[in-house]
């Protein structure tokens, strides 16, 4: 019985015997009466008393000696911006946590000075098993993985205790933070400059392999983009003989000088016309060639798209190992010094030139 149970029987005993001394006074009980009365409070709480000693029974030995045993003492240490390493060499992490840790009975008989030591090297050595294996790019990733690897109580190697850790932070150095931030813009820009670069290739080798491999291709080409403008295709062939010529570096076959506008617009000459043997004169060029279609697109001297079609020309024709005539069309068509851009200021904008120059 509690000790809450026995204030309880005694106080209800005592208000029991003051309610029936005030009835046996009240209905004038004989002398006889009171005796008996006093036996019955007193004997009463005793006999409940000793009822609920014989129900309760003997406390176990072993259960006192586990009641009375003191509480598992727990410690825990911090440690402060500790490196372990990563992935990628001279690149480390910089560990900090609360170490927590309890004593075990170990076997033998070597006193433990030091747990807090042992605790700490535990859980060093648990956290690096992880870090090497991770790259440092993303510290934030592998600091949740050690909270959740290292939020269990295990023994260290030699039995004398369990620990753990908590409240873990995992960075990189600032410079090595900054370094790893230059390194991927490098990266991003590298993977655009190899688009850009890939673009460039195949739309060269579209026009050389493709567009520009002779006039018919490029007649077939213009048609197309002309949607279905036979008229206008048919008109264009004498330009598009002298671009294909100039891009392969070959003179206008034969059967289509007819079809090419003469240079700067001149008439065919007199001698032609009355049917006489003209004196031999200089074959064109490629560079003549590629004049005379500028010319007759409407692309006079001092306009900005000579010079870049000349560019892309250029560029064509020196795949094609043609590097003098690629020279030629630079030198020729190239901007003069006095309307060359100043360093880090870009070219000016092309007009547009739809329906006036073949869209690459």
């Amino acid at each position: 019985m509690t000790t809450g149970c026995k204030t309880t029987t005694i106080f209800l005993t005592i208000l029991c015997g003051l309610l029936l001394t005030i009835l046996g006074l009240t209905q004038k009980w004989p002398a006889y009466a009171w005796p008996i009365l006093t036996v019955l409070l007193v004997t009463v709480p005793a006999a409940a008393f000793k009822i609920a000693a014989v129900r309760r029974g003997s406390f176990p030995v072993d259960v006192e000696e586990h009641r009375t045993a003191p509480p598992v003492e727990r410690r825990e240490h911090h440690v402060i911006r500790v490196a372990l390493p990563s992935y990628w060499a001279d690149y480390d992490f910089l560990f900090s946590a609360t170490v927590r840790w309890y004593p075990l009975e170990a076997p033998g008989d070597d006193p433990l000075l030091n747990p807090a030591g042992l605790a700490v090297e535990a859980v060093l050595n648990r956290a690096r098993a992880i870090t090497e294996e991770r790259e440092p790019g993303r510290p934030t990733l592998v600091q949740h993985e050690l909270s959740g690897a290292l939020s269990r109580m295990r023994p260290d190697p030699t039995g004398h205790l369990q620990a753990m850790a908590e409240d873990i932070t995992l960075v990189l150095r600032e410079h090595d933070q900054e370094r790893l931030d230059r390194l991927a813009q490098v990266r991003k820009d590298k993977a655009v400059w190899e688009h850009q670069r890939k673009y460039e290739q195949s739309k060269r080798e579209y026009l050389s392999e493709d567009v520009l491999k002779d006039t018919g291709s490029a007649v077939v080409w213009w048609l197309a983009k002309n949607d279905d403008h036979v008229e206008k295709t048919v008109a264009d062939i004498g330009l598009l003989a002298q671009l294909t010529s100039a891009a392969n570096d070959t003179d206008v076959p034969e059967r289509l000088r007819d079809l090419t506008p003469r240079p700067h617009g001149e008439p065919p000459s007199p001698d032609l016309l009355q049917g006489q043997p003209a004196p031999l004169e200089p074959q064109p060029t490629a560079a003549d060639h590629f004049e005379a279609f500028l010319n007759s697109m409407g692309l006079t001297d001092g306009d900005v798209r000579r010079t870049m079609l000349a560019k892309q020309i250029a560029d064509v024709i020196t795949t094609q190992d043609q590097h003098e005539t690629a020279e030629d069309l630079l030198r020729r068509f190239g901007p003069p010094a006095s309307l060359t851009p100043h360093d880090g200021e870009p070219p000016a904008p092309a007009e547009d030139t739809v329906n006036k120059t073949p869209a690459i």
